[in-house]
């Protein structure tokens, strides 16, 4: 019998200093029976600071098609395509092909890395390509705001992510790689 997703609601206000984007956003995250609570956390992270009305979860893991999170035209032009995680290259090379902008935000520590020494040479030729790290010590403090229901607050500002949920805020200041 396959194990089914578990589903987490999330109320999310953003407000964008940067962009000037300001917005509460009803999301229904469904988390993987082999995603940790980590990735699922980096992936609201991500919607967080790129937030916009037409921005919108992929799949989910299972579908290699499809990103994380892409913003979508309505004519179907892929504006941005965000990844998560540690990616193999063809992956992202793919979505460079397919999207007018590409991000990942690479998290797990000393292991990003290893990743980038690996794959620098090929993504380094990838112009549409923006990779990011969340620093490990953030990665932890993410995950300690799981809960089904959450409600965050999320306030950027020069760049930093302040995301608050219940009873903590962790800051979130995403490093470039490369």
């Amino acid at each position: 019998m396959a194990l089914s997703a578990t589903i987490f609601k999330a109320t999310l206000n953003v407000s964008d200093m940067d962009r000037h984007y300001y917005a509460e956003h009803a999301l229904t995250l469904a988390r993987h029976p082999s995603e940790t609570d980590l990735r699922m956390m980096v992936r609201l992270v991500a919607f967080a600071l790129y937030a916009d009305e037409r921005l919108e979860f992929g799949r989910g893991l299972s579908t290699e098609d499809e990103p994380a999170l892409w913003l979508r035209d309505y004519d179907g032009t892929v504006r941005l395509w965000i990844e998560v995680g540690l990616p193999d290259e063809r992956i992202l090379r793919k979505a460079c092909s397919r999207a007018e902008r590409v991000i990942l935000l690479a998290y797990g520590g000393r292991a990003v890395g290893v990743w980038w020494d690996k794959n620098r040479a090929a993504l380094s030729r990838l112009p549409k390509l923006e990779i990011v790290e969340i620093p490990q010590e953030t990665g932890e403090a993410l995950a300690g705001l799981v809960t089904r229901s959450m409600q965050l607050q999320a306030t950027l500002q020069d760049g930093v992510l302040w995301l608050a949920g219940e009873g903590a805020t962790v800051e979130v200041a995403p490093r470039a790689v490369g």
